[in-house]
């Protein structure tokens, strides 16, 4: 896998950042920053800065509300002041928030009623993902955002400092590869054995996950951004998971779902849980996305950025609504279990788990797209363009079909 150093890239800036993203009008709108905790109420007069850990709300502080709306003299990169706002944590991946908000001076207020109508672009900074119900809320009050959750300082420094024009036209490129494939064939390893996921698009558009929100179209980026996902038709097989602990389990997958798990090592209380969730809740086996990093960037320890990185591979289980899905919360049988989970493959988060290859099936061909987290020449070829040239001469596989 090749990944550049931090010093590759340029220091961050948020102007750079908003004016790529949303386009120069950005300093005329109306701004807001979301953050979470459990306790809403510690962002009364920034409490919170005083209190040990909150290293992403203490970000969103210190890299963007402080250049949105300055104390110190300095003037602002917008024309209008930024306001920052806290919501009670989710506590899980695309979950829908409360609707309580609390402002910087204590004020209660209405996330529905007096900030989505109100603001122009709201950035989400948070511990747990706001994208699915973010580019809901967006579609109905017409405000532009982008969602920042785990931010850190690699991710600021790599994944948020690059051109998102280039990774719009790289993520494009790819996308156009990728588009139309009827299926997708995973093999992995785990612990000596070979697995295999099947799963099918039905010939499909690709799309894009590319960082640009313009102006006149209501929508959400999730940054950093940088991948082709699908999601899917079907899907069929297994593969091994890998729990927060280092427990590994194998999900059987039929008709698009997964519908059991089997211990492979470590703690079977896990995977009793995962089973008794599966039975009584089956949405949140559904396989909800298929999706392939396109860009260069280090790895940060934040599956936000580390999906994004070339090579890697990521499926994900439950909603799909904001990626033109059919699976919306209601659909599941409690509100808490209604989140997008993503299941990233990668040599640093899923050491004991190697995907072997990803094989694409397309126009009754099959094309070999990654193998051990490297893309192969099918793809470089496709995409000379965009990666430098000691990536594309290291490449494995000189073959395009296999």
């Amino acid at each position: 896998m090749y990944l550049p150093k931090i010093s590759d890239f340029s220091d961050f800036s948020l102007e750079r950042l908003l004016s790529t993203c949303f386009g120069d009008s950005f300093r005329d709108c109306r701004f807001c920053i979301l953050v979470d905790f459990n306790n809403p109420l510690i962002i009364k007069d920034l409490e919170f800065l005083s209190m040990p850990g909150f290293s992403v709300q203490k970000a969103a502080v210190t890299h963007f509300y402080s250049k949105l709306h300055p104390n110190n003299g300095e003037d602002s990169i917008i024309n209008r002041d930024c306001d920052l706002f806290a919501f009670k944590s989710t506590g899980g991946s695309n979950l829908d928030p409360e609707d309580n908000v609390v402002s910087i001076n204590g004020d209660k207020l209405s996330l529905t009623k007096d900030i989505c109508p109100n603001y122009d672009i709201i950035l989400a900074i948070t511990d747990f993902s706001l994208t699915a119900p973010l580019t809901s809320l967006a579609k109905i009050y017409g405000f532009r955002g982008a969602t920042l959750h785990g931010v850190n300082d690699i991710i600021l420094n790599s994944g948020l400092s690059v051109d998102y024009n280039s990774v719009s036209d790289q993520a494009e490129c790819f996308r156009s590869i990728l588009s139309g494939a009827d299926s997708f064939k995973l093999n992995l390893t785990c612990l000596g054995k070979s697995y295999e996921l099947i799963i099918e698009c039905n010939q499909q558009e690709a799309q894009k996950s590319h960082g640009l929100c313009p102006a006149g179209l209501p929508d959400v980026a999730n940054l950093p951004a940088g991948e082709v996902y699908f999601v899917p038709h079907s899907a069929e097989g297994e593969f091994p998971f890998r729990f927060d602990d280092g427990t590994l389990a194998l999900m059987h997958v039929e008709s698009g779902s997964i519908s059991s798990c089997t211990l492979l090592r470590g703690d079977q209380s896990l995977v009793d849980a995962k089973e008794q969730l599966l039975r009584e809740d089956p949405a949140t086996g559904i396989i909800g996305e298929l999706g392939f990093g396109t860009q260069l960037l280090p790895f940060s320890g934040k599956d936000i950025q580390d999906e994004k990185i070339l090579g890697t591979c990521h499926v994900a289980t439950g909603r799909s609504d904001h990626l033109g899905g059919h699976l919306t919360p209601d659909l599941f049988k409690k509100k808490k279990n209604a989140s997008h989970d993503d299941i990233l493959f990668a040599p640093h988060k899923t050491p004991e788990i190697v995907i072997s290859n990803v094989i694409m099936r397309k126009n009754h061909h099959d094309y070999l797209v990654i193998e051990d987290y490297y893309p192969s020449d099918y793809i470089l070829a496709n995409l000379a363009d965009f990666y430098p040239t000691d990536l594309i001469s290291a490449s494995k596989k000189s073959l395009s079909k296999v």
